[in-house]
């Protein structure tokens, strides 16, 4: 079997530090998260694993804190903002289905190794780190791949036994005789004072081991000087020895076949990324939206009908005895090719086919008894400034509702809206992408205006935002009113006082120079 190990404190260490700063809209932070589900989903694709564990540490000591006090000693604790990610990414994983480790007095590198050990010539074990601690793992079955940065970018390289011995000139199992010699300041192991990373590779490669250099001491052929600094520092190397390796039998399940991930929970899934606002990665995942009508209707997952008409006169009518209109429009050019409308029990395809078709969509948009509710609605009113209609009833734009929950998104297309507010997610019989954003219309127009309520906005999205998207499209399609002489006479006020101060530096230069260059 193929069995991927991940340290997850040192994966989300190296997401959240190589990745800006993310937030969610109430200020949750992200990157982290972000940036280890990446990394995961990377694996997943170049490795195909049958089995999957995530190993964390805990806090609280550890054995190795009872041999040696100062281990870790330096350590500071996450920052708040890393901290408080660490419980929601193993929601994350939990979702999947893969398997958290954690254990009392152990650290995750000991699970690690413990996992890896298990692995027999039958299996191959993949190490994912961003950590060299664990190099001292490589064998026949077991890999590591270790995460760095490298010029600011992300990188990933594959550790087997030869790739070790071409780098360290020595066997993976020598390496932890290596750190013995040399020490590690980030895990306070102490070492042999004196004595770098060069030295010690060099004498591991030359003398195999550090029991080796102290069992023939007195006749190795080295330096006075390293001599005595091996001497005098004989205890701290045997227990930087004892600090440095891996445990390989911590108290967890060693079957492989127990860390095969069943089936993931999607609606978990969907739930959270949600939350997170982790659209793409919702993508990515391919998690669909909730189906059914949720509270605005059957919960049934059934796709709605769709079916085209040129009756009119039966829309009109039923918008009519409806009151209220949810609607996504196809535009060819400046003009509508056909309006969707989205009812309870379908959607309704009207096509801009013959002379009738205007004079449909002027009634239908001039009725002021027909609440509407559409995305967009400034290529609506660019519209109807053009053909003089008098559009009225609009209600809801669903994409300046979402501006106005959330100024600081990327997007408000109804599809990404449907999933940061976890809309139902309403099928339809056909593949045509407006039709199924009309379908979406309904809930999330539903969900938006309870929110705009909720936070006392309905007085800004009415009477503020929807009313100045009329304007823009009118500046957009009529233009606007400039004084040209007050422009004029500014501009040769800011040439006046831009030659006084191109005088004032070239004054206290000495020199004429080109202020527009970057040098």
């Amino acid at each position: 079997m193929k069995l991927l190990v991940i340290d997850g404190n040192s994966i989300l260490n190296r997401a959240f530090y190589g990745i800006k700063m993310l937030t969610t809209k109430d200020g949750r932070f992200t990157n982290g998260i972000y940036g280890f589900i990446n990394i995961l989903l990377k694996l997943l694709q170049e490795l195909s694993p049958d089995a999957i564990a995530v190993a964390f540490d805990l806090k609280g000591p550890t054995f190795r804190h009872d041999m040696y006090e100062g281990y870790k000693a330096q350590r500071k604790g996450m920052p708040f903002e890393l901290a408080q990610q660490l419980p929601v990414l193993k929601d994350v994983l939990e979702a999947f289905s893969y398997k958290i480790l954690e254990a009392q007095g152990y650290e995750a590198d000991d699970i690690i190794g413990t996992l890896s050990s298990a692995c027999n010539d039958n299996d191959v074990c993949y190490i994912a780190t961003g950590d060299r601690d664990s190099l001292q793992l490589v064998n026949k079955n077991v890999n590591v791949l270790l995460a760095a940065t490298k010029m600011g970018k992300a990188v990933t390289t594959f550790y087997d036994e030869e790739k070790v011995k071409e780098e360290y000139s020595v066997a993976p199992n020598q390496l932890l005789d290596i750190k013995a010699l040399m020490g590690d300041s980030s895990d306070n192991i102490p070492g042999v004072a004196g004595i770098g990373q060069k030295t010690a590779c060099d004498l591991i490669a030359k003398f195999e081991s550090i029991e080796n250099i102290y069992n023939n001491i007195d006749s190795l052929d080295i330096k006075q000087g390293v001599k005595e600094k091996l001497i005098n520092g004989k205890e701290s190397a045997f227990l930087s020895k004892k600090l440095g390796k891996i445990c390989k039998d911590v108290p967890v399940s060693t079957k492989i076949s127990d860390y095969v991930p069943e089936q993931a929970d999607k609606d978990k899934l969907r739930k959270i990324m949600s939350s997170l606002e982790m659209f793409k990665v919702m993508e990515r995942l391919n998690i669909e939206l909730i189906s059914g009508y949720d509270d605005v209707g059957s919960k049934e997952s059934k796709a709605l009908p769709f079916e085209n008409t040129s009756d009119y006169e039966s829309v009109l009518s039923s918008l009519t005895k409806f009151g209220e209109a949810y609607f996504t429009i196809r535009f060819n050019g400046e003009n509508i090719d056909a309006v969707y409308f989205c009812a309870k029990d379908k959607v309704v395809c009207v096509q801009n086919n013959d002379l009738s078709f205007m004079p449909f969509i002027k009634r239908f948009l001039e009725d002021a008894g027909i609440k509407k509710y559409t995305a967009d609605s400034k290529a609506l009113f660019r519209f109807c400034i053009d053909r003089d209609i008098d559009i009225k009833g609009v209600l809801m734009d669903v994409s300046l509702a979402g501006y106005i929950l959330n100024p600081s998104a990327n997007g408000y297309d109804i599809f990404r809206l449907a999933r940061e507010y976890d809309t139902p997610g309403i099928t339809v019989e056909c593949d045509d992408e407006l039709a199924k954003s009309a379908a979406q219309i309904m809930p999330l127009c539903k969900k938006l205006e309870s929110l705009i309520d909720e936070n006392g906005q309905k007085d800004l999205l009415l009477n503020i935002e929807i009313p100045l998207a009329q304007v823009l499209a009118s500046m957009e399609r009529l233009g606007f009113y400039v004084d040209k002489e007050g422009i004029i006479d500014f501009g040769n006020e800011l040439e006046i006082k831009i030659s006084e101060i191109e005088k004032s530096i070239f004054s206290k230069v000495g020199y004429e120079l080109n202020l527009n260059s970057p040098k």
